[in-house]
């Protein structure tokens, strides 16, 4: 609060810079006629001090960008909650359960506070949500809504009204709603691609059924994902306190635009907010909800590959400037990409003219392409650049990463013997594994040292080795001859739990 009020005086701060650079001008005139005296006496040397001393000062840094100066209305913030905040409205919802159902706010990763609800009894949540349109949709997060069979949206101005379940994402855990009125405020959607890190946001909400509640705070970060929220993640990060019941709640910007909906917060097993909040961007939540209005569900591209980023040493064995890329360690059959021509070992580099970060943008990407699109892959192949075009499919309902394949096995009845990889020791796969996995390749770690270097690249014992080096492995005496033919490291591609991926492996001891 105390730094908010020094950044709102802007023009108190103004009048006093002023008043310390006409007094520090005196000090330095001062400080001229006395040093000039000196020069008199102390000849060359005081007047290169002199020199120095009345050398013109450095410029004045350059004036704050109009994004910034806009950043900090003198008054405050008041303006934009009041055309925001009646816009935001509190969700409640009842459901049967079955079962021990923890009763109150339904937030991510917070903890139980309110006891286990009792079996098959009415269970009542809280949480909030943006009316985006004059004739009542409204956005919330797919968690707060979860198998409600009665949900009821109370407007700022004490009005309690039915809502109707339009659509559900929980891909992306967002909802739409309904309710059947007219004339309702609504806050407009902003591009939630201009977000930079550092903007300020407000948080709007119903936390803990206080009521309509306002918090401020920068946004932290965009682009968060890997956090194993939801399937499809490009979170804002923001310390605008968000707390149990904000759950579907407005994060806007310092002009009254929508720039996300609140989802969740990291508490670490602490209760309430721990400063790290994160918000589905309006973006995202823009296009989920248009499909949900039009078609009652999300229908997302598909190409039919599994991933891996790149890390420095898979992007030098791939001969990768940097890690920009992922490589694919498999193409599903019959999949767009399999028609395209894409192969395993392949990494995308650009995307329809556009680099491609990481695994979760290009996911992100894909999903967003309308089925029926044809896509533009710029790959490297035998470290040779080539483009490549697939034309997506829908992607199905479920779509597992990678064929169901059951690795579970006894060990073969010979006991495996050592290889040319120190501390790793490799079998035969059997015929009945093989024909099982529909693998033409391979050979399986039956053991690995704990402190080898093979184990701390990531082997793991029971991995099926497909191929070293990009050359498949028919047999222990074959990858054996591959081992020794690398030059200090081998780039292997292995099976593990049902996908492919590669891991980079030193081929000298120490």
């Amino acid at each position: 609060m105390i730094h908010y009020q020094t950044l709102a005086n802007s023009s108190a701060a103004r009048a006093s810079l002023r008043r310390l650079r006409q007094r520090a001008i005196h000090i330095q005139a001062w400080l001229a006629v006395t040093l000039l005296a000196l020069a008199a006496l102390l000849g060359g040397v005081g007047g290169s001090v002199v020199a120095r001393f009345l050398s013109p000062p450095a410029p004045p840094p350059p004036p704050l960008s109009a994004r910034a100066s806009e950043a900090l209305p003198a008054a405050g913030f008041s303006a934009v909650v009041k055309s925001t905040l009646p816009a935001v409205v509190n969700i409640s919802t009842t459901r049967a359960t079955r079962g021990q159902v923890d009763a109150g706010f339904d937030l991510p990763f917070f903890p139980d506070i309110f006891g286990p609800a009792p079996r098959r009894q009415p269970v009542n949540s809280l949480g909030s949500g943006v009316i985006v349109s004059a004739d009542g949709y409204i956005l919330t997060n797919h968690h707060v809504i979860d198998g409600a069979n009665d949900i009821k949206a109370t407007l700022a101005d004490g009005r309690r009204l039915k809502a109707r379940l339009v659509g559900t994402d929980p891909k992306t855990d967002i909802a739409v709603l309904k309710v059947d009125e007219a004339n309702l405020p609504a806050i407009p959607l902003g591009d939630s691609s201009q977000v930079e890190v550092g903007d300020f946001a407000l948080a709007i909400g119903n936390p803990f059924d206080l009521g309509q509640t306002v918090t401020f705070g920068i946004v932290s970060a965009i682009g968060r994902g890997n956090l194993g929220i939801e399937a499809y993640e490009d979170f804002i990060q923001t310390d605008a306190a968000i707390n149990p019941g904000n759950s579907g709640g407005a994060l806007v910007n310092l002009q009254g635009k929508l720039i996300g909906i609140n989802t969740a917060i990291l508490s670490r097993g602490a209760q309430g907010n721990q400063g790290i909040g994160f918000a589905v961007p309006a973006n995202m939540a823009r296009m989920v909800m248009e499909q949900l209005i039009k078609n009652g569900r999300v229908v997302r591209g598909y190409l039919g590959v599994t991933l891996q980023d790149l890390n420095e040493a898979l992007a030098k064995q791939f001969g990768v400037a940097g890690n920009q890329g992922v490589v694919i360690t498999d193409v599903l059959p019959d999949s767009p990409a399999a028609k395209g021509g894409l192969q395993p070992g392949d990494v995308i580099l650009e995307l329809n003219g556009k680099p491609v970060r990481d695994l979760r943008s290009l996911r992100l990407t894909v999903a967003q392409t309308p089925p029926g699109a044809t896509v533009k892959l710029r790959v490297l192949r035998d470290k040779a650049a080539r483009d490549i075009s697939a034309k997506l499919d829908e992607l199905p309902d479920d779509q597992p990463l990678a064929a169901n394949r059951d690795q579970s096995e006894a060990p073969p009845a010979s006991s495996p013997a050592g290889s040319a990889l120190p501390g790793v020791a490799v079998g035969e796969l059997s015929p009945a594994l093989r024909s099982r996995l529909n693998l033409s390749s391979g050979v399986i770690v039956r053991g690995i040292q704990p402190n080898s270097a093979a184990a701390e690249a990531g082997l793991q014992r029971d991995d099926i080795i497909l191929q070293v080096n990009q050359q498949p492995v028919l047999s222990p005496a074959g990858f054996d001859a591959a081992i020794r033919q690398s030059r200090g490291e081998a780039l292997l591609r292995i099976y593990r739990g049902g996908a492919n991926l590669f891991l980079v492996v030193p081929t000298k001891g120490d």
